[in-house]
């Protein structure tokens, strides 16, 4: 009889135990009747899955630099706590999953402690973009990077850093989330009354600095176009933040909460307005006709001028090469820019012709991993075994 199969998983945020239980489940289809044993960190979903903790997932769910800050002394602790109790028990692979400041500085931890452990860290971290000194740094003490986004293989290639394999993103498994049925297409097809997502973003500091030049937007589209309905999906925590800003806007939209409420927009959508992030990717694989805007401080975007050296920080473009999704970044982002644009999209055209058929073939060089991003990972997180063996 095989012995158990050994797993120690270190994920640091809900996102994380998401894409850990897929994992968890291929792993076991995989292994058939061998036993799965798991230690390391995560949420109450990993702990029901079998997991037993280290400590307490939030001790390290924490964002942005003051709450670091606040808590350094009590993640360096924890960053010590993990590297020892993953060490101690030896496992056949260990997990890391995405939070990269925690995650690949426990992983360098544990192979000064027990070199002989296999790595593998699942969501690239965006050296592509910034501090790519990162990706050198990471290749001895990480084995295999699992990444969502198709060229990641070849940008750690180029940047020196570990082997790093493109097994598929979380999105490919929930296009029929996004796409439309018959009755949400021929709400989608409507030119008369269409419907316009707003998407603001899901941090407070770019809901703050995008709402009010959205607002415009939204207004002037109001203007030119009568029958248009605005939709504003809020992320839970900054709805009320939302509501206030969106009752100063000369055009109210109607907001939605929810993944469910999110999704049902995104099917009759003609067209968004979004704030560069995740979103656009998602809008892609919806086939839905994107703008796209960033603003922050002027401090913020003196900084990141210096360290993203990327031709676009939208990803649909980035994944295609060339640029798709027009971007309009800090003093660029005018209410007359975003509507105009905007507007060309809503209209049969050239605009909007040319992002479908760029999303055709987005959604190509996505699928090109496989129909599942967790067997994707399965899989090539054994390798590492074999090559060890």
């Amino acid at each position: 009889m095989s012995p158990p199969f050994r797993l120690a998983l270190v994920a640091g945020e809900a996102s994380g135990d998401a894409l850990a239980l897929r994992f968890l489940e291929s792993l076991r289809a995989r292994l058939g009747d061998r036993e799965l044993v798991i230690t390391g960190v995560g949420g109450e979903s990993l702990i029901a899955a079998g997991l037993v903790p280290l400590f307490p997932q939030a001790d390290i769910a924490v964002m942005g630099f003051g709450p670091v800050v606040a808590r350094l002394p009590l993640l360096l602790r924890r960053m010590e706590d993990a590297a020892r109790g993953i060490a101690a028990f030896a496992p056949d692979l260990l997990l890391t999953i995405d939070a990269p400041d925690f995650n690949l500085r426990v992983a360098k931890k544990v192979r000064a402690r027990a070199p002989s452990i296999p790595i593998a860290h699942w969501v690239c971290p965006s050296v592509w973009a910034w501090r790519s000194g990162r990706a050198r740094r990471m290749a001895p003490h990480v084995d295999r990077i699992l990444a969502l986004l198709p060229f990641e293989p070849a940008a750690l290639e180029r940047l020196q850093g570990p082997r790093t394999v493109y097994v598929g993103h979380p999105l490919i498994e929930r296009l029929s989330d996004l796409r439309p049925d018959a009755e949400e297409a021929a709400i989608r097809a409507d030119t008369t009354a269409p419907r316009v997502l707003i998407l603001p973003g899901s941090r407070g500091s770019e809901v703050r600095h995008l709402m009010p030049v959205f607002g415009e937007a939204v207004a002037r589209i109001a203007a030119a176009k009568p029958g248009t309905r605005f939709v504003l999906p809020a992320v839970p925590h900054l709805q009320a933040e939302i509501a206030q800003a969106a009752s100063r806007w000369p055009v109210r939209p109607e907001i939605v909460v929810g993944a469910d409420g999110k999704l049902a927009a995104f099917r009759k959508a003609r067209a968004a307005l979004a704030a560069s992030g995740t979103v656009t990717l998602e809008l892609a694989l919806a086939q839905v006709p994107t703008v796209a805007a960033y603003r922050g401080a002027g401090w913020e975007a003196a900084i990141a001028r210096r360290l993203i050296k990327l031709p676009s920080v939208i990803l649909p473009n980035l994944i295609l090469g060339r640029s798709v999704v027009p971007e309009f970044l800090q003093d660029d982002a005018t209410a007359e820019a975003l509507s105009g644009h905007l507007l060309a999209v809503l209209a049969e055209g050239p605009d909007r012709a040319g992002q479908l058929d760029g999303f055709a073939e987005v959604e190509a060089i996505m699928k090109s991993a496989g129909a599942s991003p967790a067997a994707n990972a399965v899989e090539a997180a054994l390798a590492l075994l074999e090559m060890r063996s």
